[in-house]
């Protein structure tokens, strides 16, 4: 699938959502400028040999940035030399960022074929080693069962504007729930039912499989909103939800080598800043769906410039 503006070979739809909302006010411009900030940093000069570095520490960075806003907030030195990410929370859900990362590039192709059987292979691989029950994982979530983001991170609080408990079933191996502080979706966010979230997935499914003239940044924010609205699964949703939004800036050929890592960015910007944003998308006004456009936009510029400061210490020999 295209996401480009600029792909015309693709002949969207008459009724084109994605190119609705990438007409909003505000929105053209935030594409134009993550367009310039991604050409920029592709054209480095250190990108012309070592772009295999670039991605690498992008990757890192992608997976710290992304498991800070789901609680595990560590240092980027404290990632890059931890080889044990099943001794806490904190850690299980650090190493399910970094699995995702690992894994997303792998998931390209099957992506703009059939996008539910990669976002269940994503949360296999994000809830599958982290001490989740082996019901819930890889599938959406049945009526009546819980969610809880990054199981066992943080004091309880409510999600969806609900306390959630463990099963009474649930195995005495299983990690013991508790919430993120300060969650996304912030508290009080309705949480869709079953019913619903199945039936809103596969519109997602068909609006990513349909040719549509949106750029790269609109489909992306959109996927990364509308998973994070409807928590599909039991857990790990979140991290889920970025590493889908990466899959579509690198597949769309926007990012083809994953070096602009928008996780970064939204941790850069702040957990309240994304609650925010984010509280527009759930609005579904156009007012709130360009502020989680552009937020997701300057989320994308923040992560280049990351990139950039790798780039500029790879060529002086400090990286």
């Amino acid at each position: 699938m295209s996401t480009t503006a600029s792909d015309a070979s693709s002949a969207p739809r008459p009724e084109d959502p994605l190119a609705t909302l990438a007409a909003l006010p505000g929105v053209p411009g935030a594409v134009d400028s993550v367009r310039k900030a991604v050409d920029r940093v592709y054209g480095h000069r250190v990108m012309r040999r070592r772009s295999g570095e670039v991605t690498s520490e992008a990757a890192l960075r992608a997976a710290r940035g992304s498991a800070a806003l789901s609680g595990a907030d560590w240092a980027l030195e404290e990632v890059r030399r931890r080889s044990d990410f099943g001794s806490d929370a904190e850690a299980r859900t650090v190493g399910a960022a970094l699995r995702l990362n690992a894994e997303a590039g792998q998931l390209l192709s099957v992506w703009s074929q059939s996008p539910l059987r990669v976002l269940a292979r994503l949360h296999l691989v994000a809830a599958g080693g982290a001490g989740v029950s082996d019901r819930t994982v890889g599938r959406p979530r049945l009526a009546g069962e819980p969610v809880v983001e990054a199981p066992g991170v943080g004091a309880a609080a409510p999600a969806g504007g609900v306390t959630v408990t463990p099963s009474e079933e649930a195995s005495a191996t299983e990690v013991p729930v508790a919430e993120v502080p300060a969650p996304v979706p912030p508290a009080g966010t309705p949480l869709p039912d079953a019913d619903e979230v199945a039936a809103r997935l596969d519109g997602l499914a068909r609006l990513v499989v349909t040719p549509s003239a949106a750029p790269a940044l609109v489909t992306a924010a959109v996927v990364h909103g509308e998973l994070l609205a409807l928590r599909p699964f039991g857990s790990y949703n979140g991290l889920v939800a970025r590493a889908a939004e990466r899959i579509v800036l690198i597949g769309s050929g926007l990012d083809p080598k994953s070096v602009c890592p928008a996780e970064v960015g939204h941790a850069e910007l702040g957990r309240a800043a994304y609650a925010a944003a984010f509280e527009g998308y759930v609005s579904g006004t156009p007012e709130g769906m360009a502020a989680w456009i552009t937020h997701c936009g300057r989320a994308v510029e923040l992560g280049v410039r990351e990139s950039t400061a790798v780039c500029e210490a790879l060529q002086r020999g400090a990286a």
